[in-house]
């Protein structure tokens, strides 16, 4: 029996969302992208104002759907649109940005109805560009959240790295898939 899973892909503007799912899908994306108008265009020159689609396909013909939500907070409102009917959130945030902890913070409250009832992964870019903070100094920001997701340095633009991420993702929603 094919299933169909949808996963959510977000995180500030420029943290890989858009690359991420089109390094991975089995199938052409569908990208929203948009000449960038406002601050945002001082980090990139377009800016995804609605969604990214990709569709990866798992040994047997199960399909995982990834949808990417735009990282501006005008935007907002297709985050609740998005992770209707999802099973988890990938967070991706870029190392280069002036407090890429305070991103975290903001998607965690942002989305916290919904990583309460699914599962969270966070993966970190850019971090060959700026080395820290490190991996260590982001799994401190979850002391005491009571969360404790996976969290690993990718290159948004290699599948092998956003495939481990959503490898992760399924694992800690159902761990016996290893086993199968």
């Amino acid at each position: 029996m094919i299933q169909y899973n949808k996963i959510i892909f977000t995180g500030p503007v420029g943290a890989g969302k858009t690359t991420a799912i089109t390094s991975i899908s089995d199938v052409p994306p569908i990208k929203t992208d948009e000449l960038a108008t406002d601050m945002t265009k001082n980090r990139k020159g377009s800016t995804t104002v609605a969604l990214d689609y990709g569709v990866m396909i798992l040994p047997g013909g199960e399909k995982i759907h990834l949808y990417g939500t735009p990282g501006q907070e005008r935007f907002d409102f297709m985050w609740d649109i998005l992770t209707t009917g999802g099973i988890g959130l990938v967070l991706l945030l870029d190392n280069t940005r002036a407090d890429p902890f305070q991103d975290l913070r903001f998607f965690l409250n942002k989305f916290s109805g919904f990583i309460k009832d699914t599962s969270l992964v966070v993966g970190v870019t850019q971090m060959d560009i700026r080395a820290t903070p490190v991996l260590s100094d982001y799994h401190k920001q979850f002391v005491g959240t009571g969360l404790n997701p996976p969290i690993f340095e990718v290159d948004a633009r290699r599948k092998k790295d956003v495939s481990l991420l959503v490898q992760a993702l399924l694992y800690s929603i159902d761990p016996g898939l290893e086993d199968q």
